[in-house]
């Protein structure tokens, strides 16, 4: 009898004690059932209807500027090289005669003596440009700068509903389940008829975008850089849900980390505000 008990403790432990990798393995499966009589490209659909309906639907769509009070930290092979940078910044969505365009200021202060803060650089992007504007004149920043910034924009959240979807022979594709930052999300992937790609993980619970990632070819050395921005501690602001952190990875290494403080939607803005020839004024 004893040897009978001592085989089935035995056994009850072993039971017990599968792998952890095996049970990790196991979560994101058991995230969502998917209806049967849908296909991939259709429940990828879905999931993008919610993730806009999360974000606010046609008040998201429809916003016409984003302001923005924050610092900005910047890192190299991963870890932070100690300079933080506050900033404020402007973005303008297009709409009709409205061309998209953003203006950044950056933040330091007066000097030594003097008390308080100004601003005496400031970039602007528009119309596939990109400028930096002082109280001395108007540079134009480097082409591989440049291209950098509108190939971010090219796949923002954003360009997903305004473009990618509207756009003829377009494929999305519902990958299934994943993980970010340790949060259960729905992986999606936009593909166009050019062989460009998108893709989303959605958050599985709120349906707000947790990370967006993309790829493109390295004319340099032949190979595929990838480009991922990930979306950390939402607050509502005026109805719409607002990611306060924003994180910029190049090809698995953190580059850099956006922290807001204010944000501000549909705002009363000039045009001028975005015309790169206005010149700043010489700060006393």
């Amino acid at each position: 009898m004893k040897q009978i008990a001592l085989s089935i403790a035995i056994g009850l432990l072993l039971t017990s004690t599968r792998p952890l990798t095996a049970q990790a393995r196991d979560i994101p499966s058991a995230g969502r059932t998917h209806p049967a009589d849908q296909t991939q490209e259709q429940r990828g659909r879905k999931l993008l209807d919610q993730m806009l309906e999360a974000l606010g639907g046609d008040a998201w769509l429809n916003r016409r500027n984003l302001r923005v009070v924050g610092h900005l930290g910047r890192f190299f092979q991963g870890a932070p090289n100690g300079i933080v940078i506050d900033f404020t910044a402007t973005r303008q969505f297009a709409s009709g005669d409205r061309p998209e365009a953003q203006r950044i200021g950056f933040i330091t202060d007066k000097s030594m003596i003097l008390p308080g803060k100004k601003i005496d650089i400031v970039q602007i992007w528009i119309n596939n440009t990109g400028h930096e504007v002082t109280y001395k004149g108007n540079t134009t920043l480097p082409k591989d700068q440049v291209e950098d910034y509108y190939r971010r924009q090219d796949h923002s959240i954003e360009s997903i509903y305004r473009v990618w979807l509207k756009a003829p022979g377009v494929v999305v594709i519902d990958e299934g389940s994943t993980m970010v930052e340790r949060r259960l999300t729905e992986r999606v992937t936009i593909l166009s008829d050019n062989n460009d790609a998108v893709t989303v993980d959605i958050d599985a619970q709120t349906h707000l975008p947790r990370r967006r990632t993309f790829q493109w070819r390295n004319a340099t050395f032949k190979d595929h850089d990838e480009d991922a921005e990930e979306y950390d501690d939402y607050h509502t602001i005026q109805g719409l849900p607002t990611a306060f952190t924003l994180t910029r990875y190049h090809n698995g290494d953190m580059t850099s980390q956006r922290f807001y403080t204010k944000v501000e939607y549909n705002t009363n803005l000039s045009p001028e505000l975005f015309n790169p020839d206005n010149l700043l004024k010489k700060k006393q």
